[in-house]
């Protein structure tokens, strides 16, 4: 499980923007749960979860993988995760792993 911060301003559409991103990323429609998740199946993730963290600031992603997936199918499920990341937190993959290590260093 994996959590991203959201770009100020992303965060007062998170809610939708997580569901129309799977939708535009992916191009499948996502099972909502009970609870308020979205989940999908794609290429090499048997599962994509994501919902709203704490106080809406923040995206949650929980995925299992296809051990079995060929390399191809990978490097795309990859790159479509990738992007569906930029479109909801609205931040870069660079600025992604820049905000993580600062989190990193504020826990130490």
């Amino acid at each position: 499980m994996q959590e991203y911060q959201i770009k100020r301003g992303y965060t007062k559409t998170l809610t939708d923007s997580m569901a129309q991103g799977l939708r535009d990323q992916f191009g499948t429609e996502p099972r909502a749960s009970p609870e308020g998740r979205y989940i999908i199946t794609y290429g090499a993730l048997l599962r994509l979860e994501v919902w709203p963290g704490a106080e809406g600031k923040t995206l949650i992603v929980d995925t299992e993988a296809d051990k079995d997936a060929d390399d191809e199918t990978i490097i795309d499920t990859n790159r479509r995760f990738r992007n569906y990341l930029q479109q909801v937190t609205g931040y870069t993959a660079k600025e992604r792993a820049k905000k993580a290590q600062q989190a990193l260093k504020g826990k130490e």
